[in-house]
């Protein structure tokens, strides 16, 4: 699909859910029975702000869409910030181009492979800028639930994790090298998540608050609650981009390795952008807070990243500030079916098939993340033209999953 001035971009609707905030959608399809039930129930929260945005690649998740941006006041619900907090994306445009990298992508996976551990796995040593980082000194203050976990938390720290999460060498359309990947706060985020999404619960309970989904449980401002989970988020999120820098710095030293001679290069571009978190953030001239479940801030001085699936395109975007999305966009395609589905309909050929010219695992531990799996990638880019510009976009070569 073009993607030029010609393209036109569909307008956002407002759907009629007959809730107390409306539900604005850039979503490029016909919402589902459990789609709208979920939109339903997050707009009908008391201390949701004005609207609920849902962007083009929405789909179905835990309490909220993914693909949400929900801006509230004096609340925040845990479970629609999600468990993989600050998850996000990191790019790097490199001085590097095309021609450099022929006959050496296939050692350049393996290198990264050897170099960034993925899925469970976590690194055998911890580096010197990971011992370094700040963040450690207020560990001790986060929740009780986690203390034990200092030290895995920090030989996670430069590992990828698993599902749809990946690194990627891409050309751009001069051909031009860019380094990309895709990944959060490791085990440390997702307990931290667990362990106050179980507390909001349990105050829900014992409050006997009627709400439309147990996973829809909120935290007041100004309680001791509220405190100890935007403490603990600020630090997730500065865990996750930690991690994607550290990740980069190594990436970066490998390709310089294989294209430089291990000579240091300075980045044309840098983007680090999360798209699983909550911000303070002013709209409409009042201060609220902004959950991104599945979103990109899009400000119009904002770089952002928006991957497709691991043998289509992904694009380099700024954002242009449209007030009605709260300054958003989407955080990449979108899944069409679930991951046991996936694992169903398509065979490893079709793997294959789609990932031609991509050098990348095509087994069964990722079939899973079939290209088929996903939106196309092009459609859900139309769909925001109104949200963000193009600024570069990118195919892989190489792709490693988690």
């Amino acid at each position: 699909m073009d993607l030029s001035e010609e393209a036109i971009a569909m307008p956002f609707e407002r759907l009629n859910l007959n809730t107390s905030n409306p539900v604005l959608s850039w979503a490029n399809h016909d919402l589902g029975s459990e789609e709208t039930r979920m939109a339903k129930n997050v707009a009908s929260l008391p201390f949701v702000f004005k609207h609920v945005a849902l962007m083009p690649d929405v789909h179905l998740g835990k309490g909220a869409l993914v693909g949400s941006v929900i801006a509230t006041k004096d609340a925040i619900i845990p479970a629609a910030v999600g468990v993989d907090i600050g998850c996000g994306m990191c790019a790097i445009q490199t001085p590097f181009t095309a021609g450099q990298l022929d006959g050496k992508l296939k050692k350049i996976r393996q290198d990264i492979e050897a170099a960034i551990p993925v899925g469970f796995n976590e690194n055998k040593e911890v580096d010197k800028d990971v011992l370094n980082w700040q963040g450690w000194r207020d560990f001790k203050h986060l929740h009780p639930g986690v203390q034990k976990l200092e030290s895995k938390a920090m030989k996670q720290m430069g590992s990828l994790g698993g599902g749809n999460h990946f690194i990627e060498v891409c050309l751009d359309a001069n051909d031009q090298v860019w380094l990309m990947l895709h990944s959060g706060s490791r085990n440390i985020g997702n307990m931290l998540a667990q362990n106050h999404i179980n507390t909001g619960k349990e105050l829900a309970r014992l409050a006997t608050i009627k709400l439309p989904d147990p996973d829809l449980a909120y935290f007041v401002a100004g309680t001791p609650e509220f405190a100890a989970y935007w403490h603990d988020l600020q630090w997730a999120q500065d865990y996750a981009r930690m991690n994607r820098e550290v990740m980069m710095a190594r990436f970066q030293r490998i390709v310089e390795q294989h294209l430089a001679g291990g000579k240091p290069t300075r980045p044309l571009l840098s983007v680090n952008c999360h798209h699983n978190y909550a911000e303070k953030e002013v709209h409409y001239g009042e201060d609220v807070y902004v959950t991104r479940k599945g979103a990109v801030r899009a400000r119009e001085t904002d770089y952002g990243i928006i991957p497709g699936s691991m043998g289509a395109k992904s694009f380099i975007v700024k954002g242009r500030g449209n007030p009605e999305s709260y300054c958003s966009c989407s955080h990449g395609a979108g899944r069409t079916m679930s991951r046991n589905k996936a694992k169903t309909a398509y065979t490893l050929d079709d793997l294959i098939q789609q990932t031609q010219g991509v050098e990348c695992r095509k087994d069964a531990g990722v079939l899973d993340e079939i290209p088929a799996a996903y939106k196309p990638i092009e459609q859900v880019m139309a769909n925001q033209a109104d949200l963000v510009e193009v600024v570069a976009t990118l195919k892989q070569v190489v792709c490693v999953k988690g």
